[in-house]
C-alpha cells in the first residue's frame, strides 16, 4: 500500500483534483457555473451519483450570490447544517444562520399540533424579515411546510433559494419533487440521498465563490 504524504492544506485540492479526474475518465462534463458545486458534495459524500441527481433551477448560483451579497439569511432544519456552514464569511455580507430545531416554543406547539419540529420552525422562519435561503438536509416536512407557505391563498412568501437534500424514505422524494415543480430557485437532489452535511457543502460551495 502505498500512503502519499500531502501537506494538510493541500488536502482538498488533491481531492477535487482526483474528482475532477475521475468524472472526465467517465465522460462526464459539468457545466462550469454549477461544478464547484457538484464536487463539493462529491467531496464531502464521496459519491460520484450526485454529478446526476443533483438538480439546479435556471441560473440559481448566481441568484444565489445575488441574495447572499444582500444580506440574506440561511435557515438549517438541523444544527448540524448550520455548525457547517461557513458563518464567517456569510457574515462578510450581513448575513446570519438560523435553526429553530431546539426551540422550545417550537416543541411545545409541534406536540400540541401533533406535526413536527421542522414543519412548526419553517413557520418561524419564515417571518424573518430578510431575504432567506433554506437549506433543507434532514426532514421533508420542512419541504413540505416550505411549499405551502408559498401556495396559500396570502402567499407573498418566496425564498431566495431552497436547498432541498434531506435523506431517507417518507415522503423525502415526494417533498423534493414539489420544490422541484414549485416556482422558487432550487438546488435539489433527486431520490433519497442526502443529508445536513450535503446542504452544508451545497452553501459553502456558493459562499466560497462569491467574487
Amino acid at each position: 500500500m502505498n500512503i502519499k504524504h500531502i501537506l494538510p492544506s493541500d488536502i482538498e485540492k488533491e481531492s477535487f483534483r482526483i474528482i475532477k479526474s475521475e468524472l472526465e475518465e467517465t465522460g462526464r462534463k459539468l457545466p462550469e457555473e454549477l461544478e464547484p458545486t457538484i464536487i463539493r458534495v462529491i467531496h464531502t459524500t464521496a459519491d460520484f451519483e450526485y454529478a446526476e441527481t443533483l438538480m439546479f433551477s435556471y441560473n440559481v448560483i448566481e441568484k444565489a450570490k445575488d441574495a447572499i451579497r444582500r444580506g440574506a439569511h440561511i435557515v438549517t432544519d438541523t444544527n448540524m447544517a448550520l455548525s457547517g456552514i461557513s458563518k464567517k464569511t456569510l457574515a462578510k455580507y450581513g448575513g446570519e444562520l438560523h435553526c429553530f430545531m431546539a426551540d422550545e416554543e417550537v416543541a411545545i406547539e409541534a406536540k400540541q399540533r401533533q406535526v413536527t419540529r421542522a414543519y412548526v420552525s419553517m413557520e418561524k422562519a419564515a417571518k424573518i424579515d430578510a431575504p432567506l435561503i433554506f437549506a433543507i438536509g434532514n426532514a421533508p416536512t420542512a419541504l413540505v411546510k416550505l411549499w405551502e407557505l408559498m401556495n396559500a391563498e396570502t402567499a407573498n412568501f418566496r425564498p431566495e433559494l431552497i436547498i432541498g437534500v434531506p435523506v431517507g424514505f417518507v415522503n423525502v422524494v415526494e417533498a423534493k419533487e414539489l420544490i422541484i415543480n414549485s416556482n422558487v430557485p432550487f438546488i435539489v437532489n433527486r431520490g433519497r440521498k442526502g443529508g445536513s452535511g450535503v446542504a452544508a457543502a451545497i452553501c459553502n460551495s456558493i459562499l466560497y465563490n462569491i467574487n
